[in-house]
């Protein structure tokens, strides 16, 4: 039951098509369902009694009702899609569904995501048209969605309204689920910048990022390395102060369904029908939409090829091949509609006689009956696309094959090859392997048949639609819970109140800081990065009162913190503790250490900074550093692997740490630390105020080392064991200035200063 004032947590869909076509005849309005796709895939999902996000949870679909409406008509529209399908319709021109649907996405998107360049156009009259069309759905969207709701948007037609809804609503979960192959980056790379640049940052405006195979995952994943320099860590990345993770969901199809339909009465009199028809053959099934990614011409080919190498099955077998009509209009489309019916054409002259027709070609949808008697009483199918995301066709004739024979030949272009290696897999490409393995199908033996079948309709039973879909949302429901849990670790206004007033009031603070990441923002370059102004007249503030001890612990080396610092009444720790000052002391070794390793190890280094344009050594005087911040994001990565495998190995027998930074890998004397440095300060004196903030892995250790009543902050949305989070260094400088007002009030000087 629904609580008064508490609604029940929706799921919203955006998908570009709704399950539904709008006609107008005359003056009227005519709902029609769609045919083929995602959306008739989704309203597969919602309608079926076992899927997770069905009638027993709230759901509204917002989508294109797949025609111009006219403006009077819309009110209607609306009401009666809401009334009907739980669906709120959003109204394009029909300019913008020339330019948008039948322009980027089907002239660019799609062929360059399907491996087809040469297909591809750049129009930025298109692009123009995706910025607008994607802003309307956006729109539409943010009219009816409401805080609390999952978000789940579908397809390429959407890549960019992820992070415009995100810009509106911070803290909705969005997911995205893309249905077609994510190109490797060079293919990706084929897009203008601006476009690539934007349709990324469009997605990583999601949560959740779904895709049918690891493979497209990854070549997202490397797409963003590349052209936005975020790495992840085990498909998650950090962006902002929220974690995306992109994981892979392969779609099922409702398993159940297609097994009961195919022993229905409609289905048994369409068999009958189909077996009357040809009584004396074997039957291969060949059924796509009209597109060139299908391979449709290269199966044609492969049959063709089979009767010439096989004579002996010359008015043995037939081809069934039914093309669906798809994106009608579109010129690279009506000219491989031509090609296929001359290959249809001249294969059925050179081979067909009196009584038998190679192949049955039929250029028409069919209803659900009809294809299911399709599936059910063909021998064989065929399915050999030359790329896709899926192909839910496959899955569909294996839950249809009651009796549990009949052998699916599968291009290992589909992502649906990762989940049925029981099946025959092939090379869409080679019409010589499609001819063999329409051999080894037709004559294999029904044991093995039964086999493979079972075997496989096991899986899909188990991985069936609803367990996709189910799948993706507890992914998603889980945003919100990690979210709060992210959240509830930065030092918010309360928190910061408490940490001031217990400062305040503090008779001896300790304060331990780093340097690069926490006061000041990483750079390119740490010769480049240096304290300004107005930080080093806030920490002459702090270090003035003689209540605080004030540590900076860095990684940097003692000349330049010396250089800058050492001015100030303030405790300093060089090389991540190696060097240890004392206010008004010398600088001294935290424990003797030897730098003979140095020179074996720096040529290395040098070597390997050499192949990467961009990368840079630095040296300090127990450490070195191999910097790649300046280079190829990706290349660096890669780079830098390679370089800590060689120094690991180097360094086995050898008193050194091999440690893996922010785009750096650092080789160190091993001993000491930021933890060790601390203690140095803790061990002479006790704190009644203590608090340490730091950036990075190195710091996770100088926070254990706290007392028990310190607060420790790290810098960045993170997983950390530190009891806050601040977003970034600014958020530091403002806390260390509250503090700094909370304590004597600040000469005027020093405030102008800052």
């Amino acid at each position: 039951m629904q609580m008064e004032n508490q609604p029940a947590q929706r799921i919203v869909l955006i998908s570009n098509r709704l399950p539904f076509t709008v006609a107008q005849p005359g003056r009227d309005i005519v709902f029609e369902p769609s045919a083929g796709g995602v959306a008739s895939g989704l309203h597969a999902l919602l309608t079926s009694a076992q899927a997770e996000v069905g009638d027993n949870r709230e759901y509204l679909w917002i989508g294109w009702p797949g025609a111009a409406v006219a403006e009077e008509l819309r009110p209607r529209v609306r009401a009666e899609a809401l009334a009907r399908y739980r669906a709120s319709p959003v109204f394009l021109s029909e300019a913008e569904i020339e330019t948008f649907y039948a322009g980027f996405c089907n002239k660019t998107l799609w062929p360059l995501f399907h491996y087809f360049p040469q297909y591809t156009r750049h129009e930025p009259e298109y692009w123009q048209h995706y910025l607008k069309v994607n802003q309307a759905f956006a729109d539409a969207a943010l009219e009816v969605l409401r805080p609390g709701d999952l978000l789940w948007i579908h397809d390429y037609h959407l890549m960019l309204l992820p992070r415009l809804i995100r810009a509106r609503m911070a803290h909705l979960s969005i997911g995205f689920f893309l249905h077609i192959p994510f190109p490797h980056y060079e293919i990706f790379q084929l897009l203008p910048a601006q476009w690539r640049r934007h349709l990324l940052e469009g997605l990583l405006g999601a949560d959740v990022i779904g895709f049918h195979t690891f493979d497209y995952g990854q070549y997202f994943l490397r797409c963003v390395l590349r052209v936005l320099g975020h790495e992840n860590q085990m498909g998650k990345l950090s962006i902002d102060d929220r974690s995306v993770k992109v994981g892979a969901f392969p779609m099922g199809v409702p398993f159940e369904q297609f097994a009961a339909a195919a022993l229905s009465v409609p289905v048994a009199e369409g068999k009958q029908a189909i077996r009357a028809s040809l009584p004396h053959t074997k039957l291969v099934l060949s059924i796509d939409r009209q597109d060139y990614s299908k391979g449709i011409l290269h199966r044609l080919q492969g049959f063709e090829a089979m009767l010439e190498a096989h004579s002996e099955w010359r008015g043995a077998v037939t081809l069934m091949m039914v093309v669906v009509p798809s994106r009608i209009g579109i010129e690279d489309y009506e000219q491989m509609k031509n090609h296929i019916e001359q290959l249809v054409g001249r294969i059925n002259g050179k081979f067909g006689g009196v009584g038998w027709t190679p192949i049955i070609y039929q250029y028409r949808s069919l209803s659900n009956a009809a294809l299911v008697a399709l599936y059910a009483i063909c021998d064989v199918a065929l399915v050999t696309p030359l790329r896709d995301g899926m192909n839910l066709i496959a899955k569909e004739y294996i839950a249809c094959r009651a009796e549990k024979n009949g052998v699916l030949i599968l291009s290992e272009m589909a992502g649906a090859a990762r989940e049925l290696g029981e099946a025959i897999i092939v090379n869409p490409n080679s019409r010589e392997e499609i001819a063999g393995a329409l051999i080894e199908a037709l004559t294999m033996a029904p044991a093995e048949q039964r086999r493979r079948m079972e075997i496989m309709q096991a899986r899909l039973r188990r991985f069936d639609l609803a367990h996709w879909a189910g799948g993706f949302v507890a992914e998603l429901a889980a945003v919100e819970p990690e979210r709060k849990r992210i959240l509830a670790k930065l030092l918010g206004p309360a928190e910061s109140r408490a940490l001031v007033e217990h400062y305040r009031v503090a008779q001896r603070r300790l304060v331990v800081l780093d340097f690069d990441g926490t006061l000041v923002p990483i750079g390119a370059d740490p010769r480049d990065t240096k304290p300004s102004g107005g930080l080093l007249s806030l920490l002459a503030g702090l270090t003035a009162d003689p209540s605080n001890e004030v540590v900076l612990i860095s990684g940097r080396d003692r000349t330049s913190l010396h250089n800058w610092f050492a001015w100030l009444p303030i405790g300093l720790a060089a090389e991540h503790g190696v060097w240890l000052k004392k206010r008004a002391q010398e600088w001294r070794l935290a424990r003797p250490r030897g730098t003979e390793w140095k020179a074996k190890l720096k040529p290395l280094m040098e070597i390997y900074a050499e192949r990467l344009p961009g990368a840079l050594v630095e040296e300090k005087e127990y450490s070195l550093v191999w910097h790649y911040r300046r280079a190829d994001v990706e290349q660096g990565v890669l780079v830098a692997r390679a370089l800590t495998d060689d120094l690991l190995n180097f360094t086995g027998n050898i008193d050194v740490q091999v440690v893996q930074g922010g785009k750096s890998v650092e080789v160190r004397s091993s001993g000491g630390g930021k933890a060790a440095a601390l203690r140095h300060w803790l061990r002479d004196q006790e704190f009644d105020f203590a608090l340490a903030i730091g950036d990075d892995h190195d710091d996770e250790e100088l926070f254990a080392a706290l007392p028990p009543h310190g607060y420790s902050i790290r810098v960045g949305i993170v997983r950390t064991a530190a009891r806050f989070n601040l977003r970034e260094p600014k958020d530091v400088i403002k806390l260390l200035e509250e503090l700094r007002w909370a304590q004597n009030p600040p000469k005027r000087a020093v405030h102008q200063s800052r």
